[in-house]
């Protein structure tokens, strides 16, 4: 299970250089930029919701008990959403068959990472049954 959560994370890692490199990383226009400022703010909320424990490659649920404030409230993985919601802007700014793929690959990799975090979330905390039913995954109140 840590060998596909680790995939998934370099998928994802690949994915964002892969946009680096064709100088499509950033949006352009008033709403890809405000998306992507406020997927960095999530992002930065989310970290610091969750703590110093949030840092790692593989998908390890560690001890500390299950996070279910700030963000977590209304999101179950916000900081993947963050670097989706992120991606997409990016994509969608500079539209091309290269670029749409390199958003379906890192989709791919963030729904690798999830189904790995979840399943082994699911092992560690027994409660993450029931928060996960009243939880969305990446938009509040639809995904």
């Amino acid at each position: 299970m840590n060998t596909a959560s680790l995939i998934g994370f370099l998928v994802l890692v690949f994915t964002l250089v892969g946009l680096v490199f064709r100088g499509s990383i950033l949006g352009e226009g008033t709403v890809a930029i405000t998306i992507q400022i406020l997927a960095v703010l999530l992002m930065i909320w989310a970290r610091a919701t969750f703590g110093r424990r949030s840092f790692h490659a593989s998908a390890n649920p560690t001890d500390g008990g299950l996070v279910t404030t700030g963000p977590y409230r209304v999101l179950r993985h916000p900081i993947y959403a963050s670097i989706l919601f992120f991606l997409w802007a990016a994509v969608f700014s500079h539209i091309s068959a290269t670029n749409i793929c390199l958003g379906l690959v890192g989709t791919a990799g963030a729904a690798i990472r999830i189904y790995t975090e979840e399943r082994l979330l699911l092992i560690r905390y027994p409660e993450y049954r029931e928060y996960a039913a009243r939880t969305k995954r990446i938009i509040p109140f639809l995904l």
